[in-house]
């Protein structure tokens, strides 16, 4: 009879689909109670009227004399039909599951099965899993507020649709209304199985209080030690009852409380029942129905029993309890959390120092992670229902972490030795198992044939069982066997079955063994998902933060904080194939949470190493030579005797005073940093990745990440740029503090494997354009407007002068105090310093500004030829007729402006050159091997070469800091400046127009007393010598962009300007002939610095003579001033 029942099929059927169905019921739930994601329907105002005149009427709802009423209904027939057919769905469902487990229930009481959890394991746990999910639906169901609107929307508009109601309705709109009092119906329901429940829950009377010890037993009995006993460290782990042993607590003390309240009548006639309940009762406050939906044992028990007669004894029962609870329960399992974190610690010590004692202690590990499991789900379904107590402390836990880890760790070890674990536990079925089955059956007094076919068959499967199938990596499934002892047991536990298990307790114990080893074989994930699940989790998001905060702040538990992350990995196991609408918003709540960790984790290491950075560069600071004059002062003095400093001075240590040591107990404030930094650069160690949801997590790019976002605005704050009063670091002090930063970093690499040189490269590329990869300005954008607007602002005013001798400039001297000293940011130190940090990106960014500058000058400059355009080329054709040109030269108006203009192109473009050469001597020195090829290439480039080929080959060469004949960037940029209504004519004549002007502007500059030239600084005292500069650059890139012959206009400039200077010569006026001899010299800067032009040239139109005369006169002049 027992076996056409199909008692285990339908069990595992069922059991799974209950478990489906369930997970519908939360979702429904959830889906329900969420204003974001509840239906549409059931928050229309539209459609309030229809859905309280349903929930009034239901389930009798009169779907045509209510027109009216449901007519918002009528309009949206389909809409509602499509919205709510998946929610109607799964209410069918559960009718069709609760027919199902009635009639199963049913036939398993008409067997009289026998149900003992020490012996008939798998039979026993099915039974009371489905009896415990059944109950659970129908209280998630009682739950769901909007139950009876969704239904009966949805079959009155399958009623107007079809013109009938659902067949499904009537019955299932019955169920919904007797399941208002759920617990009154169910409790009527399981009277007549009280029999069955009881038998099977008070077969826990042995393995419940084995498994609610306290702390104090556990550490006695020395629980989960193999150290204990080396003895017997190989032995195997095993006992009677071996799946008892991992059995989770939670799922036993669910089994007892809503068992014994859906069987009541047993607490009031059985002793032992009462026992068991109370013992129950007394583990906890709250249990969990499914996810995060709780019930609070003893209000829920109490308030049913209340209504019960004859239950007052019981109802002061669960007081008691309850008080019993709050005083004591806190503090048990804090004790026990405490004692599985030294366990776990040590057993994992142990397994990898031997990971072959995996094979003999298997059970050790799984009953450490049960264990384990039982007191976090605890802790986290108490933490947010902490009662009123005096010791609120109990419940949160700063040391989860450790916890979390070490079951990680466990679960870790199991994988990664499998190949152990598969040899030793094959060995084990096929030389023991198998025989002992074989010895088992052969002691039976009766075997009947199916019982006799089943355990003939368990023998064969292990002993055909061979080594070699584990070193060839063959998949193992022993699913089949599985199922057949679970018929097996099925057979042997109804009443009156000629083969009774209850009367053979030694097949029993070995089959219940056998099945462990095979379950170790093939579903490892199987058991440690019933072991270490711990995905509820998930569904605590608050909790789960809360934990990790508390435990990040405590720095012993920091090398533990991956546990974390790395349990999202475990969520997607919570998903089932009934509910897959939930599995999407699981996963973005598990990937939410990893990324959460994970930033912080490297939030909290990135600011460790930086503030350790912070500390070297301080140190390394003490060591630049700008703070040597101190120590050199004090040692002079010292030699010369002087007064000793007074007594309210504290004099300075020396740099290095910081690591001596007197005493190695004291810690310092870098030690601790480093020890912080030490203990959670192992937690990045420990996992280098993972998956969550089929995302690669890499733990060590977060840290890279988050480095790079600190370490962007560490290099931008240590610029230290003032935009109001126009204050920047030196060049070269931000070079040695981003040095010392990267020094410092590259010791990372030492605790984590992180590439620190990819680091720093991508964060110091970044500072060489003008916004980071966030939009943040750089040093590139803060140094390119303080030279512009501090620097060459004043430079263009003459308040600080270009200095060819020293190849910086230098701040003119005044009375007015100067907010800066143009020579410490703008030498040659300096200017390679800011070519290293900003590279050859950021000086490219740099000379696109100064050349926006230059165009808007070469703008004005057109403006003034334009005014002046009819005399120009007046003079153009009579400069060799002094008394004319002097007549007309006399009518040009603005001549002043345009040598000023000139000049501040000079200016501009004699900071450019100091810093492109800077550019070179840097990538000279970094790249000698690039930087040959390419000055080959420049000095390949001649004149009748393509001009289009000689722009690219100079583009090239600029990027490298070489410098060229023709400016590529000059050239783009007055290229730019050129209009659609303007011709290639035009163009050129007003560049040879204001060359013209420029030249028979020059000896207005005899006028000005600053335009001496001093032989100190190698130019002019206000930075006329610039104009050679200014007039070489700007002539070639003009012509160039007009494909223009350069010397040819420039020869033309040097006869005009030459006619001019002579006319100069030949005046007595005092004013014009004080700095006449300064102002010659600036025809010989021009040839001297121009590729164009030669001495001969220059000698053809000038008298040399003229030059070397004044070359004598300024340097007696010079000598004079010094004398």
């Amino acid at each position: 009879m027992a076996y056409q029942h199909k008692l285990a099929e339908k069990l595992t059927v069922l059991n799974n689909q209950g478990r489906g169905v369930l997970l519908r019921l939360n979702h429904i739930k959830k889906t329900c109670t969420d204003p974001k994601l509840r239906p549409f329907f059931l928050a229309d105002k539209v459609m309030e009227p229809a859905i309280k005149y349903i929930n009034k009427k239901f389930p009798n709802i009169d779907f045509r004399g209510t027109s009216q009423q449901l007519s918002s209904i009528q309009k949206q027939k389909t809409a509602v039909l499509d919205g709510l057919s998946s929610y109607y769905e799964s209410f069918i469902d559960i009718m069709e599951f609760r027919d199902h487990v009635y009639e199963l229930l049913n036939t398993i009481d008409a067997c009289q099965c026998f149900f003992n959890i020490a012996v008939n394991f798998d039979f026993t746990k099915n039974y009371m899993d489905l009896v415990v999910t059944y109950a659970s639906v129908i209280l998630m169901l009682s739950r769901i507020d909007d139950k009876k609107a969704l239904v009966g929307m949805y079959n009155c508009a399958h009623e107007m649709s079809n013109g009938t109601s659902d067949p499904a309705y009537p019955r299932l709109g019955q169920m919904l209304v007797e399941y208002d009092h759920p617990m009154k119906k169910l409790t009527e329901e399981f009277g007549p199985h009280t029999k069955a429940v009881t038998e099977a829950l008070l077969s826990l009377q042995l393995v419940f209080p084995r498994r609610n010890l306290q702390a104090e037993q556990w550490r006695g009995a020395q629980l989960l030690s193999l150290l204990n006993s080396p003895a017997t460290m190989l032995a195997p782990a095993s006992c009677d009852t071996m799946a008892c042993e991992y059995l989770s607590l939670e799922v036993m003390e669910r089994w007892i409380i809503l068992g014994f309240l859906l069987c009541h009548s047993s607490l009031n006639t059985n002793q032992a029942s009462q026992e068991l309940w109370k013992m129950g009762l007394r583990s906890g406050l709250v249990l969990t129905l499914v996810r995060d939906e709780t019930i609070n044992i003893h209000k829920f028990s109490e308030d049913f029993l209340d209504g019960l007669k004859g239950y007052s004894k019981r109802v002061a029962d669960i007081k008691e309890c309850r008080e019993n609870a709050i005083a004591n329960c806190g503090a048990i399992h804090r004790e026990k959390r405490h004692f599985l974190r030294g366990a776990l610690k040590e057993l994992c010590k142990v397994l990898e120092d031997e990971p072959r004692l995996l094979g003999p202690k298997a059970l050790f590990v799984f009953m450490a992670l049960s264990f384990s499991r039982d007191e976090v789900l605890w802790l986290v379904r108490h933490s947010e229902n902490v009662p009123k107590t005096k010791t609120p402390e109990d419940y949160v836990d700063s040391h989860m972490a450790e916890l979390l880890f070490h079951m990680e760790r466990l679960q870790t070890l199991l994988q990664q030795h499998k190949a152990i674990i598969d040899r030793y536990h094959l060995l084990y079925l096929s030389q023991f198992d198998a025989l002992v089955i074989a010895d088992t059956i052969q002691s039976l007094y009766v075997c009947p044939e199916e019982e006799s076919v089943l355990m003939s068959s368990f023998v064969s499967a292990l002993s055909g069982l061979n080594v070699k199938q584990v070193e060839n990596g063959e998949e193992f499934d022993f699913r089949p066997l599985r199922m057949d002892w679970l018929r097996l047991q099925a057979y042997t536990s109804v009443v009156k079955a000629p083969l009774s298990l209850k009367e053979s307790p030694d097949l029993a114990k070995i089959m219940n063994m056998t099945q462990f080893h095979t379950r170790v074989m093939d579903n490892i994930d199987g058991l440690l998902q019933e072991t270490a699940e711990l995905s509820i989790l998930c569904f605590y998001p608050r909790v789960y933060e809360k934990m990790f905060f508390q435990s990040s702040e405590d720095v012993t538990m920091q090398r533990y904080l991956m546990a974390f992350p790395l349990l999202c990995s475990h969520f997607s196991q919570t998903a089932h194939p009934m509910c897959p609408e939930e599995e999407e918003a699981i996963e973005k709540r598990s990937l939410k949470l990893c990324v959460t960790f994970l930033e912080e984790i490297a939030k909290q290491t990135s600011t460790v190493v930086l503030d350790i950075c912070a500390e070297q560069c301080n140190l390394n600071d003490q060591l630049l030579p700008k703070h040597c004059a101190e120590t050199i002062s004090k040692a002079r003095n010292k030699k010369l005797k002087k007064p000793m400093p007074k007594k309210g001075e504290v004099p300075k240590d020396k740099p290095g005073t910081e690591s001596h040591r007197k005493d190695r107990g004291i810690v310092t404030n870098m030690d601790k940093m480093h020890l912080a930094l030490s203990e959670l650069c192992t937690a990045f160690a420990h996992y280098t990745d993972f998956i969550v949801f089929n995302h690669m997590i890499v733990p060590a790019e977060f840290l890279i990440s988050q480095l790079e976002v600190k370490l962007t605005k560490i290099v931008v704050q240590m610029a230290n740029y003032n935009q109001a009063t126009q204050e920047i670091s030196r060049p070269s002090d931000l070079l040695a503090a981003v040095r010392a930063y990267t020094t410092s970093l590259q010791t990372l690499s030492r605790y984590v494997n992180v590439d620190v040189t990819r680091l720093v490269k991508n964060v110091l590329l970044q500072q060489t354009q003008p916004l980071d990869s966030r939009g943040a300005q750089t040093i590139t954008t803060l140094y390119t407007n303080w030279y512009l607007e501090s620097l060459l602002r004043q430079a263009s005013s003459a308040l600080i002068l270009h200095c060819p001798t020293m190849h910086c400039f230098v701040n003119q001297p005044t009375e007015a105090e100067q907010s800066f000293r143009a020579e410490q940011f703008s030498d040659i130190c300096e200017m390679r310093a800011l070519a290293e940090l900003l590279g050859p990106y950021g000086l490219k960014f740099l000379s696109e500004n100064l050349m926006w500058h230059i165009t808007s000058q070469v703008a004005e400059l057109k403006k003034l030829v334009m005014e002046n355009m009819d005399i120009l080329v007046q003079i153009r054709g009579k400069f060799e007729k002094p008394e004319e040109m002097s007549s007309l030269q006399k009518r040009l108006t603005g001549c002043e402006n345009v040598l000023k203009r000139m000049t501040i192109i000079g200016v501009i473009l004699s900071f450019r050159a100091m810093a492109q050469n800077s550019l070179g001597d840097v990538m000279y020195r970094r790249c000698p091997f690039l930087m040959g090829p390419i000055q080959s290439l420049r000095d390949y480039v001649y004149p009748d070469t393509d001009i289009k080929v000689s722009l690219n080959v100079y583009e090239l060469a600029s990027a490298a800091g070489l410098p060229c004949n023709i400016d590529p960037t000059l050239v783009a940029a007055i290229a730019s400046m050129r209009t659609d209504n303007s011709s290639k004519e035009e163009e050129c004549k007003l560049a040879s127009l204001l060359l013209i002007f420029i030249a028979v502007s020059l000896p207005i500059l005899a006028l000005d007393v600053n335009s001496f030239y001093s032989r100190e600084q190698g130019g002019h005292q206000n930075n006329i010598h610039c104009l050679a500069v200014g007039i070489n650059h700007l002539s070639a890139a003009m012509f160039t962009a007009q494909n223009e012959n350069i010397q040819q206009h420039l020869k033309e400039f040097l006869l005009v300007a030459s006619s001019a200077l002579l006319q100069l010569g030949q005046s007595v006026e005092k004013p014009e002939i004080k700095n006449r001899d300064s102002v010659y010299l600036l025809l010989h800067l021009i040839v001297q610095d121009s590729p164009f032009l030669s001495q001969d040239m220059l000698e053809n139109c000038f008298p040399y003579v003229l030059l070397r005369n004044a070359y004598r006169e300024v340097y007696k002049t010079f000598i004079h001033t010094l004398g």
